[in-house]
């Protein structure tokens, strides 16, 4: 029997054994804690522990499962609410109340749930990975696609009547090639550090709608994209993340909360379970998964949670589904590894964190992408991950290897944070790689002006933060009146468009369609004021006719399902200027 020999927090060895693959499930102690196997030599094996080790003695049986650490994917995932382990957090509050037990071996899914299935195969057909064999509405908004494994393939030698099925009843029997009968069931299994497969992969060509106006027009991302969102304590990544979770047009929303703090995952149950989708009016959980992994449960565990969340997001991949992942934030991720690695004694890089940082994060990033599934519909995973470098310092370790691995980097600032400006993406220092991926959709669908538009709004933006260089040194009184106008239009769109008020019913989320009339407001303001300003009219002229600070308050006057009123503002604009 295979018994601990030394225990240093999370890490637990075991020596003088054989009976261990890299990667494997085990058992740890008499409570039957799930660890993983991460480290195996001649004379020891080394184990990483998921739960908390407190009370583990040396002696203790250490068994092995056989098989690496996996994910149950089937009905009951969505509206769930899981650990980093992929235990239901909602069942083990029946159990061992507010904290997290150890050794509760509760199944991820429903076993007694009963689901209305329609199985869409009969005998006789020949099936591969991916096929759907059974179908079932696990919410109301979401339908639940059983798909024949990845690697298994065969002829189906009986199949279940439509009717009321659990989990784990048989549904289809399959003869696999290899002549081996297997029943399949609703539930499937697959290591968490596997990406499952795929027929191939798709270019990037359609964005990922958020209602954000920074996003969505400055730095949009794709679907089957990846960004990065940066900031320091209390600039705003949990809320830019929670507005993204609410209103992009993602099929599937999973939420993983890495070592953030128990009241802001509190904050996102309570929220998510009373906000309601806008898209169906129904509530947002029946799209939605959360894993809640809070700074106070188990280091290891944070690590098993990223793999858990994208493992789960590529389940529904493969169904056809797009997904989006906010994960918040794999800077605590990090540094639970930085944690393990210093107990295991290994060679710290840059900071304290393991060599293997870039690596472990671009095995995440990579995960991402729009692909053709096995079964043929086409599916997306985007994912968006909060980083928080201490003090607010980018040049840490996890943001700058971050950065290489996504293509989108929204920066997080404390300034505009502080002065009320949300979403504080600072324009200056965040970018976004996908423009030239998404020219075509955008022509097609919001008119070949539109990216013109937004052309000029960041060209103001960018030639208003020359000047304010200038401005700082000898003041604004001493620029020509067409540099005055440049800052004033630049006030506008930063008031105007990039701030956005989330309590605000027609700014929390706003069509393209509006954002580009936004836009042609400033941008038709700017040139009928510079042409004003070239006739000799002063600027101050200019602003006494009120249209800057009509223009910074249209995202409230003009309803989302009132965009002809935009009409009367450009005649009004015309006729203003025409007086002058």
């Amino acid at each position: 029997m295979n018994t601990i020999h030394a225990i240093n927090g999370p890490v637990v060895r075991v020596a003088d054994t054989k009976d261990f693959s890299m990667l494997e499930m085990v058992y740890v102690g008499n409570r039957r804690l799930i660890g993983e196997v991460i480290g195996v030599s001649s004379d020891c094996t080394t184990i990483q522990v998921y739960e908390n080790t407190a009370g583990l003695k040396i002696g203790e049986p250490v068994v092995p499962s056989g098989a690496p650490v996996c994910a149950a994917l089937g009905p009951g995932i969505i509206s769930n609410i899981f650990d980093g382990i992929e235990r239901p957090l909602r069942d083990m509050t029946k159990l061992s109340g507010a904290f997290v037990a150890e050794g509760s071996a509760i199944p991820s899914l429903d076993e007694q749930r009963q689901f209305d299935v329609t199985v869409t195969v009969k005998p006789g057909d020949k099936l591969s990975g991916g096929d759907i064999y059974c179908t079932c509405p696990e919410t109301p908004l979401i339908t639940h696609r059983c798909m024949i494994p990845p690697l298994m393939q065969g002829e189906v030698t009986w199949a279940a009547p439509d009717g009321k099925y659990r989990v784990n009843d048989v549904i289809i029997k399959l003869r696999l090639d290899s002549g081996e009968e297997k029943e399949l069931t609703m539930v499937q299994r697959w290591g968490i550090k596997t990406p499952r497969p795929v027929k191939k992969r798709l270019p990037i060509s359609r964005p990922l709608i958020t209602g954000q106006r920074i996003i969505d027009t400055i730095l949009p991302i794709a679907k089957g994209g990846t960004a990065a969102i940066p900031g320091g304590f209390g600039t705003g990544k949990t809320m830019t993340q929670h507005q993204l979770a609410k209103w992009c047009d993602a099929d599937i929303i999973v939420y993983i909360g890495c070592g953030e703090r128990g009241n802001e995952m509190t904050q996102v149950l309570e929220e998510f379970s009373e906000l309601i989708d806008p898209k169906s009016n129904r509530p947002l959980t029946d799209r939605t998964v959360l894993i809640a992994n809070t700074s106070n449960m188990p280091v290891a565990a944070r690590e098993a949670s990223i793999y858990t969340g994208i493992t789960l997001a590529e389940y529904y991949r493969d169904m056809g589904y797009h997904i989006a992942i906010m994960a918040d934030s794999t800077s605590r991720w990090a540094e639970a590894l930085r944690e393990i690695s210093g107990r295991l004694e290994e060679m710290p890089a840059e900071e304290g964190f393991p060599a293997y940082l870039p690596s472990r994060l671009s095995e995440f990033y990579e995960r991402a992408g729009y692909c053709e599934t096995l079964n043929g519909s086409e599916g997306s995973v985007t994912i968006i991950g909060a980083v928080s470098p201490q003090g607010s310092d980018f040049s840490e370790p996890v943001t700058q290897n971050t950065k290489r691995f996504v293509r989108c980097f929204w920066a997080l600032d404390k300034s505009l944070a502080y002065a009320r400006h949300y979403p504080a993406i600072d324009w200056n220092n965040s970018y976004s790689e996908y423009i030239d991926d998404l020219t075509e959709y955008y022509n097609e669908n919001c008119g070949t002006d539109f990216l013109k538009l937004r052309q000029e709004i960041a060209a103001i933006l960018a030639e208003e933060n020359k000047l304010m260089e200038i401005v700082k040194l000898i003041g604004a009184d001493v620029l020509p009146d067409d540099q005055k106008l440049v800052i004033e239009t630049a006030r506008a769109v930063r008031v105007g468009f990039l701030q956005q008020n989330a309590y605000h019913k027609d700014d929390t989320y706003v069509p393209l369609e509006k954002q580009k009339l936004m836009m042609k407001a400033i941008v038709e303001l700017y040139h009928h004021s510079l042409d004003a300003i070239k006739h000799g009219v002063p600027i101050s002229e200019v602003i006494k006719l009120g249209f800057f600070d009509r223009v910074s308050k249209i995202k409230f006057e003009i309803p989302n399902d009132e965009l002809s009123m935009f009409d009367n503002y450009f005649k009004e604009l015309d006729e203003a200027f025409a007086a002058l």
